[in-house]
């Protein structure tokens, strides 16, 4: 069962009529807050009820999740939270809504560096921070983040907001490669590079890709799988007018990568029961569905073969939990090179 609502708001009263507590009925149960849509996790949760008999019931909150579980405080019926964007993971831990999330299973089915230091999140997918660029005027097949400031892309670069949050991760990551300083410079350098002002999503970059607009930018790797698998025939021409870069840093340590993941709610009525959902999420033939259906990257297991086809990917060592201590700083630096005006 998935319910949608979009603002913050007081409403534990609503959401423990939503989701009855186990303690009042005899089915076991486990009740998600999500901000991922809910196509794209329910094929996973069905499959889990047809397996374990366990009841998953789940609310999509588009806006103020963290926000809503601290309001409704103890009474709150939420056991686990699923995210996407380490940022977003890192909201939930800042808030005080999350606790240990104590599984030997995932300590070992997911790499170190894809969960919370102190276990309060789990990553579930991976999405590579790529460059798209045009298949027409492009001829480089390497490159890295620092090149995007090179003047030899004047007025070739797309990207959507420096503010949104796929982009705040890549500045994040930057900073800590390289400082303060020298984001600053490169986000000054990126931002004279620009075909357009930033705007729009990752697909909006192979769009104007397409149209002659700009010649390469930064985007998501799974938007390929969905633009180049979709019914719409312009989302087909997007995916098919660009090549995809997996670029590194200077450093070479691989491409930049961001999670969907998941959190235990520090309140969770059904602890036990949510953290086997959450194993069973990890396992290699759930994280299959993941690639199949999602086109991301599984933290286990091979991806669709759209994405496959696109090459190796190496994923940066980086730790997400230090990609996550310099977001507000990464904003910062957003607002002060005005980047997105």
């Amino acid at each position: 069962m998935t319910t949608t609502l979009k603002r913050p708001l007081a409403l534990a009263a609503f959401a423990a009529c939503l989701f009855p507590l186990a303690a009042s009925a005899q089915t076991k149960e486990v009740n998600i807050y999500t901000t991922r849509e809910p196509g794209l996790i329910q094929p996973m949760l069905d499959e889990y009820t047809k397996k374990t008999g366990v009841k998953v019931n789940s609310i999509f909150v588009k806006e103020g999740l963290a926000e809503r579980v601290k309001a409704e405080g103890a009474n709150s019926p939420a056991d686990l939270m699923i995210m996407v964007d380490i940022g977003n993971l890192n909201d939930l831990v800042e808030a005080g809504i999350t606790q240990p999330i104590v599984s030997e299973i995932l300590d070992k089915e997911v790499p170190k560096h894809l969960r919370d230091a102190d276990h309060n999140w789990t990553s579930l997918t991976l999405r590579a921070r790529v460059i798209y660029v045009s298949k027409d005027r492009v001829k480089d097949t390497a490159i890295t983040y620092e090149d995007l400031a090179d003047p030899k892309w004047k007025g070739k670069v797309c990207i959507r907001s420096g503010k949104h949050p796929y982009n705040i991760a890549l500045i994040a990551a930057f900073i800590a490669k390289h400082g303060e300083a020298e984001t600053e410079k490169w986000l000054d350098g990126v931002k004279a590079n620009l075909a357009r002002k930033p705007a729009g999503g990752d697909r909006d970059v192979a769009r104007d890709i397409l149209g002659g607009i700009c010649d390469i930018g930064p985007a998501n790797s799974y938007y390929v799988g969905l633009m180049r698998n979709s019914d719409k025939p312009e989302d087909r021409a997007w995916g098919e007018a660009i090549n995809v870069l997996f670029p590194t840093f200077s450093d070479k340590a691989g491409t930049q990568v961001n999670v969907s993941g998941a959190a235990l709610a520090k309140n969770a009525p059904n602890k036990a029961e949510a953290i086997k959902l959450l194993e069973f999420l990890a396992a290699p033939e759930v994280q299959q569905l993941y690639a199949d259906k999602n086109y991301e990257y599984p933290i286990v297991g091979d991806v669709h073969p759209t994405i496959k086809a696109l090459g190796t990917l190496k994923p940066d060592s980086l730790s997400l939990t230090e990609i996550a201590k310099n977001r507000k700083l990464a904003a910062d630096l957003v607002d002060r090179t005005g980047f997105d005006n």
